[in-house]
């Protein structure tokens, strides 16, 4: 069992929504470039008795002092590490993208130490580990970032125009391309936590045959969710993604939101 402080949970995760009886803890997971405030808007899509957190990775906003992670392990490992103590509540994972495979090695390392499945993980815009595409954005500097993002949208035309605010933000992501790009699942065994799929119609990264392989990766329920949108389709879709996020975790109909 590894020993958390209060100071390392503060460091990893920000709390987006606390219950005084928690029955769920959802804890999502940013994109390459995303932070954890990017789950805020969530809080109040969510049912009585069921908490938010956002995980924030090193190297942006107030862990902008940080060096960005260069390996998964160095994402994966502290996360699980700092939530294993908090599964006295069951826990579900949502990661997008980028988060979703970190998402996934969370729940791989967290059902070692707990020796069960967790609530659910939720993996949206991003291949089954099996089916990943080799890319190498990361190596075309600046410019290749840039044109990658506007390729996926989710990032306003201000920030990509203001050099200030690049200079700012490019460092980081370059960082997360790296990582991502260059990561190889090590183990294929499928989980036994039940996962659930998320996928747009029009998202350039991932085709709807490569999310519903993610049905292979567990011993679990499996459901695959299509949505009309782009790759940052969690924004317009998100009363919708929400539902199914709840739906996957065993929490089904639809809930009032909360003050």
């Amino acid at each position: 069992m590894t020993i958390t402080t209060t100071r390392q949970r503060e460091q990893w995760l920000r709390p987006l929504r606390v219950q005084d009886v928690p029955r769920l803890r959802l804890v999502c997971f940013p994109h390459a470039g995303g932070a954890a405030g990017f789950f805020k808007t969530w809080g109040t899509r969510l049912p009585d008795g069921v908490e938010l957190y956002g995980v924030q990775y090193p190297g942006r906003q107030d862990r902008l002092r940080e060096p960005p992670a260069t390996t998964m392990d160095e994402l994966a490992g502290p996360a699980a590490d700092v939530l294993e103590p908090m599964s006295e509540v069951p826990l579900a994972l949502f990661g997008h993208s980028m988060g979703a495979a970190v998402a996934h090695e969370t729940a791989r390392r967290l059902e070692a130490v707990l020796d069960g499945p967790l609530a659910g993980l939720i993996v949206s815009g991003r291949p089954a580990p099996d089916r990943l595409h080799r890319t190498d954005v990361h190596l075309g500097g600046e410019q290749a970032l840039l044109e990658d993002l506007r390729r996926l949208g989710g990032t306003s035309e201000e920030v990509l125009d203001d050099p200030a605010l690049r200079e700012l933000i490019l460092p980081t992501l370059a960082a997360d391309y790296r990582m991502i790009e260059t990561y190889r699942p090590r183990d294929l065994t499928p989980i036994r936590t039940p996962v659930c799929a998320c996928v747009s119609d029009a998202d350039p990264e991932v085709e709807p045959d490569e999310a519903a392989a993610w049905e292979r990766h567990t011993t679990g329920p499996f459901r695959l969710r299509l949505f009309p949108g782009d790759h940052f389709y969690l924004v317009p879709q998100q009363d919708e993604l929400v539902q199914q996020v709840l739906l996957c975790c065993g929490l089904s109909g639809r809930w009032p939101s909360t003050p």
